[in-house]
């Protein structure tokens, strides 16, 4: 239900319910109702830097550390894990393509349930979508410092102090230890440099981004023609886990490594949150998520090949730094390990920068609306960047990623994104429902407003379903919480609230 009217004329449940226009927010953020005027976001973006952002966001980590944590789970077959991945992040998409088009608004997910199935709702996703770039910016800076590490050390046969590489909170599958003293200070240090590159503005990033997604591509190519020379066909057998006391043998391993891996694929909802910024975003988004998804996969499958094909499943756990370790053990040499550690370097510096760069966008989105307070919406007269918001997110980053394990984190940030998935593919038949004949021009979902959106539905559910218990607790914990701000703040903040 749209509401236009006066806070006294809403019922609990239009309020729950109310939902914005579809229509661009570009030119309503000029003017932030009772907070009077402030600039709105640049429209800075082409189609290669948008896609570039998406590959940025998404290739480094799946492949570069989370093959540590997969292949224990799924033995070989972690190569049909990405592809299960692969092929339910293809068909949300086909959502978002539509989505992205419809309603073309800084925000993504959030926007998107917003127009269609209401503000609490959107709120929630707001929620998943805040606790997915959040914890995916510290998972990736915290792995970033293992590459950092094996860099140093093959080109200057120095490490890192432990101290100062070693987190303060340590998780196993039983408890959390303290080591006061720690610091993991690389963490800190990369999310400081990418807050540096955000404050300067939307554009001067993404062209840094697009720099270093070639190079990381590169890399990428240059690792897989050296795995395949020590490729040995004996490495897929068995293919499958067969370890029955894991509780990950068969299909059951390639499922709970899907859901590992699945946050990678996070890249293509940042595509969706640079909506305010690009140009021409009825054609660009859409063409951009779709072209991310491609060259994503294209890549993932090629490296994932190559290095299972080049080192057994058993090498993998608890390796440090794995691709770089496995070319120096195909060649016997340390050079093309310290290409590879410095490419590294660079992949995840994009990573982070992206996955900050949406948390932002994210949180401009929401304070915009009133639901969260106004320091989130300014932006600086002279960068059109929002300033203040990007030192708050990179502090609370810097925190997580500089005291605690990424153990959970990559699982916690999974269910964060198939949530936000599943509402966008929900969200598909119920704008189409509401725009009917006036609907924008512009991509649509094939076979109709149900078959794609219902398998895309479909398919996060069943990845979702082996995700671990403790990670299925603290996200409960965690909507709890946006709960409990929803109705103590946003619901009575929000600009629907306030609306003449």
């Amino acid at each position: 239900m749209r509401i236009e009217g006066h806070a006294v004329n809403q019922t609990l449940g239009q309020k729950l319910l109310r939902t914005k226009s579809s229509a661009p927010h570009h030119e309503d953020t000029a003017s932030v109702g009772v907070a009077g005027a402030l600039p709105g976001l640049h429209r800075s973006l082409g189609l290669f830097p948008l896609t570039m952002i998406g590959v940025g966001a998404t290739i480094g980590t799946g492949i570069f550390f989370t093959m540590v944590e997969a292949v224990p789970k799924a033995g070989p077959a972690v190569v049909l894990s990405f592809l299960l991945a692969a092929l339910t992040a293809g068909l949300t998409a086909l959502c978002y393509a539509e989505l992205a088009g419809r309603v073309p608004a800084s925000g993504s997910s959030y926007s998107f349930a917003y127009a269609t199935v209401g503000e609490f709702a959107a709120f929630i996703v707001a929620a998943c979508l805040l606790l997915e770039y959040g914890l995916a910016a510290s998972a990736t800076s915290i792995g970033w410092s293992d590459y950092l590490n094996n860099f140093l050390l093959n080109a200057f046969n120095w490490q890192i102090p432990e101290q100062l590489r070693s987190p303060m909170f340590v998780s196993d599958h039983h408890a959390v230890t303290f080591h006061p003293g720690n610091i993991n200070l690389p963490p800190i240090i990369l999310v400081i440099l990418c807050g540096f590159l955000l404050v300067r503005g939307a554009k001067e990033s993404a062209t840094t981004n697009a720099i270093m997604v070639v190079i990381k591509l590169a890399i990428l190519v240059f690792f897989a023609a050296i795995a395949f020379t020590g490729f040995d066909a004996n490495n897929f057998q068995p293919f499958f886990n067969t370890n029955e006391a894991s509780g990950y043998a068969g299909m059951a391993g390639v499922t709970a490594a899907a859901g590992t891996v699945f946050f990678s694929f996070i890249g293509l909802d940042t595509i969706a949150t640079a909506g305010e910024e690009v140009k021409d975003p009825r054609r660009n988004v859409p063409i951009g998520i779709l072209a991310a998804l491609i060259i994503v996969t294209v890549f993932y499958m090629l490296v994932a090949v190559a290095a299972m094909g080049a080192q057994p499943a058993h090498m993998f756990e608890g390796q440090q730094a794995g691709l770089s370790v496995i070319l120096q053990n195909v060649t016997g040499q340390a050079g093309p390990a310290l290409v590879l550690s410095a490419g590294a370097v660079v992949s995840v510096f994009s990573v982070t920068l992206v996955t900050i760069y949406g948390q932002t966008r994210i949180l401009y989105a929401i304070s915009r609306d009133g639901l969260i307070p106004q320091v989130f919406q300014k932006v600086s007269a002279r960068t059109q960047a929002p300033v203040k918001n990007t030192m708050i997110v990179c502090v609370v980053v810097g925190m997580v990623a500089g005291s605690v394990d990424s153990t959970f984190l990559w699982d916690m940030v999974s269910m964060g994104t198939l949530t936000a998935f599943m509402v966008v593919s929900i969200a598909v038949p119920v704008i189409r429902k509401r725009q009917g004949a006036d609907a924008p021009p512009g991509f649509r979902v094939p076979f109709g407003p149900y078959v794609v959106p219902g398998l895309s539905v479909l398919a996060c559910l069943y990845i979702m379903k082996d995700l671990s218990p403790a990670t299925f607790r603290v996200f409960f914990i965690w909507m709890g919480v946006a709960v409990v701000a929803y109705f103590g703040y946003g619901m009575r903040n929000s600009r629907l609230n306030k609306a003449k």
